[in-house]
């Protein structure tokens, strides 16, 4: 397998030192300027407290690879204090502007900063005082919420997969939901995650009944396709643990990405035959 160019360990912010978006999207702005693959789109505007947010949102486009392009989008970041997922996303996309092979066939929709304002100030919560992680299809006021949601129901994703962080977790693991075939991505993306971290395998985490480091159940209001969207979307959260070395986690969820785009390629071209 591929590994991803060196990735830059993440260094907190100091106290009472906000992290700048500006720094964190520089990378995949200079890719943006010059790629034929990648376009930046900001423009969906929200405003906290007097203060002008963007919601970051990059489009990849793969090399043709069949009838119809697949749809994937990739969250990360709802959560302001898990910053693992929003500089795995940087890695992706930069790996992915090395070796574009690794997309034919899709149009990947990344949205590596979920919680603009709780990614700056370091916190769980928006600047709102949410969580927006359990705010979703609940007629939610919250700016953020609503944008995302307007994304979900526009862009009629094929998979959903979001980046999270698990600071009572000792390894790697995943929800899933929606299709059917989930299950059958979850697995090889975990093994491939367990590359650089160990998986996971007790039998309850965070609360819910595990198997491998799969659980099928999951929180209300969480990041998710519309409840009415069918044919179901495969949905995957994909959860690192907070100790080891950032540049572990980041590799983790690049392999565990890089696995889930394979092999749901390999499925679209068994379907046919099915």
């Amino acid at each position: 397998m591929t590994t991803a160019a060196p990735i830059k360990t993440f260094v907190p912010p100091a106290r009472n030192q906000r992290r700048t978006l500006a720094d964190l999207l520089a990378p995949l702005e200079k890719i943006a300027a010059n790629s034929p693959n990648l376009v930046a789109n900001h423009d969906a505007k929200f405003e906290v407290n007097g203060e002008r947010y963007a919601m970051p949102r990059y489009l990849f486009v793969g090399p043709r690879g069949g009838d119809t392009p697949i749809r994937i989008g990739i969250f990360a970041g709802i959560h302001g204090d898990e910053p693992e997922g929003v500089h795995a996303i940087v890695q992706f996309i930069q790996l992915l502007e090395a070796r574009p092979e690794l997309a034919t066939g899709y149009y990947l929709s990344f949205y590596p900063v979920c919680n603009p304002t709780g990614f700056e100030d370091g916190t769980r919560h928006a600047r709102g005082g949410k969580d927006l992680n359990r705010e979703f299809w609940k007629n939610s006021r919250e700016p953020e919420v609503q944008l995302l949601q307007a994304e979900l129901q526009s862009r009629s994703f094929q998979g959903i997969i979001s980046l999270h962080t698990d600071d009572t977790s000792d390894g790697f693991y995943g929800f899933v939901s929606g299709a059917t075939l989930t299950k059958n991505l979850i697995k090889p993306a975990l093994a491939a995650a367990e590359k650089f971290l160990p998986r996971n395998d007790q039998p309850v985490i965070d609360g819910f009944a595990a198997r491998h480091g799969v659980i099928f159940d999951g929180y209300e209001g969480i990041l998710s396709a519309p409840p009415k969207v069918r044919p179901r979307p495969f949905e995957i959260i994909l959860e690192t643990p907070a100790t080891p070395p950032e540049y572990l986690k980041e590799l983790a969820f690049v392999a565990a990405l890089q696995t889930i785009l394979l092999e749901y390629n390999k499925f679209i071209a068994y379907a046919p035959n099915l």
